[in-house]
């Protein structure tokens, strides 16, 4: 094999490298909740004391607040001096009440010591070097305040060791100095606390207690507050106590070296390391947050919002207009076809029986193995004719198609597509008003017997008929699909044709009528009917076809977007909708799906389901909403739940498989669909419902 042909195999070949990608990413991104989430005390959380199983040793209960060495039960403790009152804030920084007190100690040349959270420091760094910019004294009060007694002794050296680090980044100073969370006097040090107070010691920790709140000052204290409202006013009125000269920190009221000392370059940069990643994890959590409920959300309001309007209100484009003329021309009627014997023949004769009798069908066959073109000719209508081709693609068959049409209004249609009778009629109708170049039809799933089929059919009706009423109201519909369109034949050829470019010749057509100045509408009372996948493995197939081929087709067409007028409006609405809604939220899908099992896993559970089960409400809502204005029965919405974790799932994968392959070059082929020739099934098992739309 030469090297050339090797290179385009390699072109050809779908992606494999980016799932391993994805899979890492995913890993990540877990990590990171899980790291986000142990840091606001919910995953590992040890919130309340073990009870004391053993009293404190009595050289602990007897001596000062102050353990400054601890070797076995052997301690060494210190009190503060008479006059004295070392001040201690537990908690914090917060971005309220810190600033408030430094504001406090400041009008009163007082000092204190600051027993900060390693977490909030990591949030708040530029309050951790006030604070110390101001002359107070930071000590540690652990990385989330749990309660080192219950912890283990993993999650008690990290609580200890991510506080160092952080203190290390975001003010590039260390601690010796530590107050266990859920202590106050030393008396409180007893059982499991006093086991965790001498590890801490033994790591050089020098543990600071308080003494009685209602201690005199007189005798020196080492007075504890938190940070809040009541100790901001409590604050206050100790630092107008007469009984005191000093208000200090802790080592200076002991005469200690000072706890804050500089730490290497290699350590603040680990630290700084570390407040980056908290603070990308903070922000991933609360973005994924207004993701999940602010996107999502949007969407669905923007749907219904825009459907109602495009209800109610009095358009230009519908038949009926008193002064829009009735359209009768004749119709050149295009069906391209590869191996389409399952279906070929109903397609054709649901054409033949139109209301519209005006028309010329056309069967371009594209090379089929099977009995495609025969079947056609035998057909026996004069209104038929078959054309035959060497394989060459759809695009090709249809420009085929379009060199032999004899009239001025084309249709396009799927060879798996069957018409109702009144759909080609009312598919032409808005092409009464001159500014119209094409219109999209109404397509209907037929063989939705099937969980699967049951899921395309929502799909359809509640995405891409809602979204189709959208983009009329927004003017920027970016698809008439291949199933049933119809065209001016000057518009057709104004563009040059149906393009090869892409391998979504519909919306890159569609996209190429906009941009030459036509305006493209949505007629929902043109209803035909088409067979969906039966399998997902061919869904698949399809489905990355036209996801890769909408890719190709925006990329080309992305110059529009500076364009003015027609073309301008549609490429900044439409293509903005397309890659916001379209493609960068399912490539987000699968995080926000971790993101929302870490939610149920880690955080509050019932409040987790409870926001799923009312976004899924919402959406069972709209898509009510959607089926009703489709006139289909309400009974489909029992599989729309079970549609969230497969169906959802293989078409975000969908999006990422075609981004990832449109970014390496690969080279997709044309997907075929294998037919079974069902599009007519629900047609046939419900005539009514499609009666009741087409008569609107």
């Amino acid at each position: 094999m030469s090297r050339s042909v090797r290179r385009r195999h390699a072109r050809s070949r779908e992606p494999r490298r980016h799932w391993r990608l994805l899979a890492l990413t995913l890993v990540v991104v877990f990590a990171a909740l899980l790291f986000e989430g142990w840091t606001i005390h919910e995953v590992d959380a040890a919130k309340s004391r073990l009870p004391c199983t053993r009293p404190v040793p009595r050289a602990v209960d007897e001596g000062g607040p102050v353990l400054r060495r601890i070797s076995g039960d052997d301690v060494v403790s210190s009190a503060v001096p008479a006059r004295t009152v070392a001040l201690t804030f537990d908690g914090g920084p917060d971005p309220v009440r810190t600033p408030r007190l430094l504001d406090l100690l400041r009008r009163h040349h007082a000092h204190a010591t600051f027993f900060l959270f390693g977490a909030q420091a990591a949030r708040h760094p530029e309050l951790v070097r006030r604070i110390l910019d101001e002359g107070h004294e930071i000590g540690s009060h652990t990385y989330t305040g749990a309660d080192l007694g219950s912890s283990s002794r993993v999650r008690a050296a990290m609580e200890l060791t991510l506080t160092r680090k952080t203190l290390a980044g975001s003010a590039g100073i260390g601690t010796d100095l530590l107050r266990m969370p859920l202590t106050t006097q030393v008396d409180t040090l007893c059982g499991a606390e006093w086991t965790a107070a001498r590890r801490a010691a033994a790591d050089g920790y020098v543990l600071v207690a308080a003494d009685r709140p209602d201690r005199d000052p007189a005798y020196g204290m080492v007075r504890q507050f938190s940070q809040t409202d009541l100790a901001y006013k409590e604050t206050k009125d100790l630092l107008g106590n007469p009984h005191a000269d000093r208000f200090t920190t802790v080592t200076d009221a002991l005469g200690m070296p000072s706890a804050n000392t500089r730490v290497s370059t290699a350590e603040r940069w680990q630290g700084q390391a570390l407040i980056w990643t908290t603070t990308a994890g903070h922000a991933f959590t609360n973005a994924m947050t207004w993701v999940l409920l602010g996107l999502g959300v949007l969407r669905l309001v923007m749907l219904t919002v825009f459907a109602r309007a495009h209800v109610r209100r009095l358009t230009r484009f519908r038949p009926g207009a008193p002064w829009l003329r009735q359209v009768d021309a004749p119709v050149t009627v295009l069906v391209p076809a590869y191996n389409e014997e399952a279906g070929i023949e109903s397609t054709i004769r649901s054409l033949l029986a139109s209301t519209h009798p005006y028309l010329e069908v056309i069967v371009i066959d594209d090379g089929s193995t099977d009995r495609t073109a025969d079947l056609a000719t035998w057909i026996d209508d004069p209104r038929v004719r078959v054309i035959r081709q060497p394989n060459s693609g759809k695009a090709a068959a249809l420009n085929t198609g379009l060199a032999h049409a004899s009239y001025d209004i084309v249709v396009m249609v799927d060879a798996d597509t069957v018409f109702e009778p009144d759909a080609l009629y009312r598919l032409i109708q808005p092409l009464a008003h001159p500014a119209v170049g094409a219109v999209s039809g109404n397509t209907k799933v037929g063989n939705r017997r099937g969980l699967l089929g049951r899921w395309q059919h929502l799909e359809y009706v509640f995405g891409f008929n809602l979204d189709r009423r959208m983009f009329e109201v927004l003017e920027c519909m970016p698809t008439v699909p291949g199933a049933i369109g119809a065209f001016r034949r000057d518009a057709l050829m104004g563009v040059g044709g149906v393009s090869e470019d892409t391998l979504a010749e519909d919306t890159d057509l569609t996209m190429a009528l906009w941009r030459a100045g036509w305006r493209v509408v949505y007629e929902e009372s043109a209803i035909a009917w088409t067979e969906v996948p039966t399998s997902l493995r061919q869904l698949w197939r399809q489905r990355y076809r036209w996801c890769y081929g909408t890719l190709q087709a925006m990329w080309k067409h992305r110059g529009a977007v500076l364009e003015v007028g027609t073309a301008g409006r549609f490429a900044r609405r439409g293509l903005t909708y397309l890659t916001l809604f379209q493609v960068g939220l399912p490539l987000i899908a699968p995080v926000v799906d971790v993101f929302a099992l870490y939610g149920v896993l880690f955080t509050d559970p019932v409040q987790s389901m409870g926001v799923w089960l009312a976004f899924l409400a919402v959406q069972l809502l709209c898509a009510g909403y959607a089926l009703r204005l489709d006139g289909e029965k309400l009974r489909a919405l029992w599989s729309m739940p079970f549609q969230l974790f497969v169906y959802r799932q293989l078409m975000y994968l969908v999006v990422i498989q075609s981004v990832f392959a449109l970014l390496g070059g690969t080279r997709l082929k044309w997907h075929r669909m294998q037919r079974a020739g069902t599009a007519a099934t629900e047609q046939l098992r419900q005539p009514v419902a499609a009666r009741e739309l087409s008569s609107r």
